[in-house]
């Protein structure tokens, strides 16, 4: 018989202090009925002998002390799992939100997860197309890896994070692939603009969306991400697919944290964020991957705007510690109208040798990304040195340089929103970008590589 307790003695921004309470446990749900029978969802965040410290996630507005009453419902927050969430659209705490009916639940998981034994983990080493060229040829997403999308505020990461929801598949057909899609703290336009896009494409059937909006509770944004990656992880080790987790915007969620830890009255850390911040953002990366005798796999793009551009921000900071390497949305690309504006040069895929190669994408793979990094960064100096000299200091090797990185912007690091070029294509397009250079100037790329793919400028 599950208890019913009216002994709550403070109420302080969005938490609740109740007197009492006997049996509770850290991270409890509790059932919270208001005066007029209205009922909220609040989980336990500290017990002290008798006394609890419970967040509410629709807000505390119109909670009085006397009328509240609390029921202990005596395990975690959990999500309702099935097949039948794939074309589905939720609010952050896993309701549906489409019109459609509630999930009728397979299993029952807690939000939480389990967490994955290292000495099970597998080795992230397949390749995912995502159709974009700069993060296929250049930082190629490995199976299983955490690759975050670092941007600044009014950049196109919603937009690069839907076209890779969209687009992202992996070369086997036989195997199962989806989308898992967390957004957090984003705007009703933005919100709209997700749901449409996915189901203009068809991308609904194969992808489930979370969304949680702006003037959603700040407590809801918390548990988002992990409502997330709870469907991600049924749907890979349960159903053994492969799945893709986008979740945007990480910012939003850390900005969610910092709140209710200033409500808590905890000592802040860096710049106001609590000092577990780290650990905190470890629990929801880590639990992407590949686990050893399971078919299906985790791979998660995080997506996150720095403030001010500051990549040395505790957000972006973190997040580099955890993951393994980072694309950056570059503000410079962006006023030069190139869409996606990554650039290259400071974005990293620490996996990208491991899912690249013969019987993967291609032989010529590796030394043709590393050949067009070496010769766009020496384009971008001669475009410096440009500035500061004038054209006539230039040599002529300088202004071919100059001409390929300017191609390379245009031509290779551009393109549409709704172009999905294969590896094949975004491969032949860096072969016929390097015919503008000498011979003598591809020193990373063998002999017999060049006669084979060359030819083809």
């Amino acid at each position: 018989m599950i208890k019913e307790y009216q002994t709550v003695t403070g109420i302080a921004g969005p938490l609740i202090i109740a007197d009492r309470i006997e049996g509770a446990k850290y991270d409890e749900v509790v059932e919270i009925e208001l005066a007029s029978g209205e009922i909220r969802t609040g989980k336990i965040l500290e017990v002290e002998e008798d006394r609890a410290l419970i967040q509410v996630f629709e807000g505390t507005s119109g909670l009085q002390i006397k009328s509240t009453k609390l029921r202990l419902k005596g395990h975690g927050l959990e999500l309702n799992v099935s097949p039948d969430m794939l074309g589905r659209v939720f609010s952050g705490l896993g309701k549906p939100i489409d019109g459609g009916p509630q999930i009728i639940p397979v299993k029952k998981l807690d939000i939480n997860g389990l967490p994955i034994n290292p000495c099970s983990r597998d080795y992230p080493n397949d390749f995912i197309q995502t159709g974009i060229s700069s993060i296929d040829g250049l930082n190629t997403l490995s199976r299983g890896q955490k690759l975050p999308i670092f941007s600044g505020s009014g950049l196109p990461h919603s937009r690069l994070a839907a076209q890779i929801a969209r687009q992202a598949k992996v070369l086997r057909r036989e195997e199962k692939f989806a989308v898992v899609f967390g957004a957090m703290g984003i705007t009703f336009e933005e919100a709209e603009f997700f749901m449409s896009n996915f189901r203009q494409t068809g991308a609904i059937e194969t992808a489930v969306l979370y969304i949680n909006l702006a003037n959603d509770p700040a407590i809801e944004r918390i548990a988002t991400p992990r409502v997330a990656l709870t469907a991600a992880e049924y749907l890979a080790f349960d159903l053994d697919m492969h799945v893709l987790v986008i979740l945007t915007d990480m910012t939003n969620y850390c900005e969610s944290l910092r709140e209710v830890s200033a409500a808590r009255k905890e000592v802040p850390g860096r710049r106001g964020y609590p000092g577990y911040l780290y650990t905190d953002l470890a629990t929801i990366y880590e639990r992407a991957g590949r686990i050893k005798g399971k078919k299906g796999s985790i791979t998660l793009l995080p997506a996150l705007t720095m403030p001010d551009d500051d990549k040395t921000h505790p957000i972006p900071d973190l997040t580099g510690y955890i993951t393994e390497g980072q694309i950056i949305l570059d503000r410079g690309l962006e006023r030069k109208n190139i869409y996606p504006p990554i650039d290259p040069l400071p974005s990293l895929s620490r996996l990208r040798d491991k899912a690249i190669g013969p019987e993967k994408t291609r032989e010529d793979h590796a030394p043709l990304a590393n050949q067009l990094f070496a010769a766009y960064a020496r384009g971008r100096e001669v475009r410096e040195l440009l500035v500061v000299l004038g054209e006539g200091a230039l040599s002529d090797i300088d202004k071919l340089y100059l001409k390929f990185a300017n191609l390379f912007e245009t031509r290779y690091l551009t393109q549409g929103e709704t172009e999905n070029r294969t590896i094949t294509e975004t491969l032949d397009l860096g072969w016929e970008l390097l015919a503008i250079l000498p011979r003598e100037e591809l020193k990373r790329i063998k002999d017999e590589l060049m006669e084979k793919y060359g030819q083809k400028s």
